[in-house]
C-alpha cells in the first residue's frame, strides 16, 4: 500500500492506494474509499533496475609510439562488477597470470588476470568504475 499527501487550491488530501488491478485501481482519499477505472491499464513498474551506461572517457598521455608487435587481444569483465584496483598502466609489460586490477563482483574481491604476456596497449576503465559482464577492461598486444 502506498501513501501520498497532496495539497490542492490549499486543501490537504491524504491518499492511499490500496490496490491496482489491470485499469482499476482501490484507493482512499481522507478516509473515504474509491474505487478509480482507468481509460487504459496503468503502467506496473518493474522493481529492477534499468542500467544506464555513459560512454567511458580515458585519457591520453603524449607518450612514445608502440611498435605493433602482433594482435590486439582484449581482455573482458567476466561478471558485473566494480573496479577497485588498478595494477597495470598504458604501456606496461605483462606475463601470462600477472594481475592486471581487482574487481569487486557479487560481494567479494576478484583478481583480473591476464590470459598472455605482452605489452599492454591500452586500459579502458578506471578505479571506482562499474562494468558490466563482458565490457573490454584492458587491450594487451
Amino acid at each position: 500500500m502506498k501513501n501520498y499527501k497532496f495539497k490542492i487550491n490549499g486543501n490537504s488530501y491524504n491518499v492511499d492506494i490500496i490496490s491496482n488491478e489491470e485499469n482499476v485501481v482501490s484507493l482512499e482519499v481522507n478516509g473515504t474509499p474509491f474505487r478509480v477505472e482507468l481509460e487504459k491499464q496503468a503502467k506496473v513498474i518493474s522493481k529492477t533496475p534499468k542500467v544506464v551506461r555513459t560512454e567511458a572517457t580515458t585519457k591520453t598521455q603524449d607518450a612514445a609510439p608502440v611498435k605493433a608487435s602482433g594482435k590486439l587481444n582484449k581482455v573482458t569483465a567476466p561478471l558485473p562488477g566494480t573496479i577497485l584496483h588498478l595494477k597495470v598502466n598504458e604501456g606496461s609489460t605483462v606475463k601470462k597470470g600477472d594481475v592486471l586490477m581487482i574487481m569487486e563482483a557479487m560481494k567479494m574481491e576478484n583478481n583480473i588476470l591476464s590470459d598472455l604476456s605482452g605489452l599492454v596497449k591500452s586500459v579502458k576503465v578506471k578505479e571506482g568504475q562499474n562494468v558490466l559482464q563482458g565490457d573490454v577492461l584492458v587491450e594487451i598486444e
